[in-house]
This record gives structure tokens, C-alpha cells and sequence, in this order.
């Protein structure tokens, strides 16, 4: 069995004062993967952001404080790979991968359009580039758990107020129909809706409303995403909102999987 966790954190430092990696140090996760770590690798000294018994990797945006991911593994990887290839993707610090024998598991954070129209194309093209990449990853034999802040609810289940958002960044139609071919002919699966179809299970709250989370008025923008092939293998699924490390919960997913050593 392995367990996967992915955060947007908001800020990695940040996250850490809140708490995240005291909390972590009590749930047994073997890999961790995190969005908008917002800080330089050579940066993050503080012994608690590398956590005994964890490998880290991270791949930093080129711009200061911005984007970034980063990877926590209990198991050293075989390989790690940063970045995918072209020029929005790299430079801003927006993907990680680890291999394991044939699977390979990610931490993704796609680009946010709420900004205006500039970054909505800048999304716009990263899902085009990204759906090419999947499309290969697809015929490679190798297995994948895609995790991150994909910043698009895909179904009118993913989000409170979804009559009111048809317009808004993160649940326009393109993007909805991106996640369509996604899960459609693309041949990935949500992991957390293979065993959870309920209704108000959120990752993500707006803080310009200071009562939105305390009403869960959220939104589900993280997920894990995997080959057909593992979906058998999710034991169970879960969104932690017992304490709050940033704006987003981190998503657990258990795999009856082992990592080769």
C-alpha cells in the first residue's frame, strides 16, 4: 500500500508556519506532492521543509515567489524529471516527476486564467501542449498518478456555485470539455470520484470571502489523476479539512501498490 497527498500550499513556507509539516509527520504519506511552493530551492534551508525520511525535489519557477512545485518521496526514484518541454511550463515551475520502475508520479500545477484574458491564453496553451504530452504518456507503457492544482472543476459536483461561475476561469466550457477528453478519450481517471460520487467535496475556497471556507462555498481544482490501469488499485480517498495549512486541503489517496526499492 502507498498513500499520495497533494497540496496547493500556497506558499511552502507559509504552509509550515501553519503547521503542514508537523501534521505530515503523523500520517504515514509516502509521496508528496505540492503546487505554489513560492520560494527558490537554495532558499528553503529550514530543516523542517526537508522532513527525515523523505527525499525532496523541487522545480522553481525562474520568477521570485511565484509557482513552483516540489516532491517528497520516502523511496529514492529511479529518475526525476523537471519540466515539460516548453517555454510557460518551465519557466514558470510547473511540473515534477518522479519514476519508479514503470510508474511514474507527478506533481502538476496548471496556470491560472482569473487574472484576464493574457494568463486565460497562457492557460489555454498549456492544456494544448499538455493534452499532446498525455496523449504520448498514454502509449508509452508506463503507468501514471498525475497530482496537483489542475485549477479547473470539471462538473457542476465540483463546485458551489456553479450557475453563477459558467463565465469564470476554472469552469468555462473549453476548459470543462479539456477535462471531458481528459477523462474521456485521453483514458485517465479522477481517482477520488472512482470511490467518491458525493456531492461538496471541495480542495479549494476563496479567500476575497473570509466565510467561504466555514460554508465550504468551494471549489474541487486538485485531483489525482491516474492510468486506467490503477484504478483498481485506489483503496480509498479522502479530503482533509480538519486544520487549514493555505487556501486549498490536501487530497490522500491510498493505492494497493508497492514502490520497487
Amino acid at each position: 500500500m502507498i498513500r499520495i497527498l497533494t497540496l496547493n500550499v500556497n506558499g511552502i513556507r507559509s504552509a509550515a508556519k501553519k503547521g503542514f509539516f508537523s501534521w505530515l509527520a503523523k500520517q504515514n504519506v509516502d509521496i508528496v506532492c505540492l503546487q505554489e511552493t513560492r520560494a527558490h530551492t537554495h532558499l528553503l534551508t529550514d530543516p523542517v521543509l526537508r522532513p527525515t525520511g523523505y527525499h525532496a525535489y523541487f522545480c522553481d519557477a525562474e520568477k521570485k515567489g511565484y509557482s513552483g512545485v516540489a516532491l517528497y518521496t520516502r523511496v529514492k526514484p529511479d529518475q526525476v524529471h523537471r519540466g515539460l518541454g516548453w517555454h510557460n511550463a518551465d519557466t514558470e515551475g510547473r511540473y515534477i516527476q518522479a519514476d519508479f520502475g514503470k510508474l511514474s508520479i507527478a506533481s502538476i500545477y496548471f496556470p491560472s486564467g482569473t487574472s484576464g484574458e493574457v494568463r486565460q491564453a497562457i492557460k489555454y496553451d498549456f492544456m494544448a501542449h499538455y493534452e499532446k504530452q498525455l496523449s504520448a504518456n498514454r502509449k508509452n507503457g508506463r503507468e501514471y498518478i498525475l497530482c496537483g492544482d489542475w485549477n479547473i472543476a470539471h462538473k457542476t459536483i465540483d463546485l458551489a456555485n456553479w450557475r453563477s461561475n459558467q463565465k469564470s476561469s476554472g469552469f468555462l466550457p473549453e476548459e470543462r470539455v479539456w477535462f471531458d477528453k481528459l477523462l474521456g478519450p485521453l483514458g485517465f481517471v479522477d481517482a477520488f470520484r472512482v470511490l467518491n460520487q458525493e456531492p461538496d467535496q471541495y480542495t479549494w475556497w476563496s479567500q476575497r470571502s473570509r466565510t467561504a471556507r466555514a460554508r465550504n462555498i468551494g471549489w474541487r481544482i486538485d485531483y489525482q489523476i491516474v492510468t486506467p490501469e490503477l484504478a483498481q488499485a485506489i483503496q480509498s480517498v479522502s479530503i482533509y479539512t480538519g486544520e487549514i495549512f493555505s487556501d486549498h486541503a490536501p487530497v490522500i489517496v491510498d493505492y494497493d501498490l508497492n514502490l520497487p526499492l
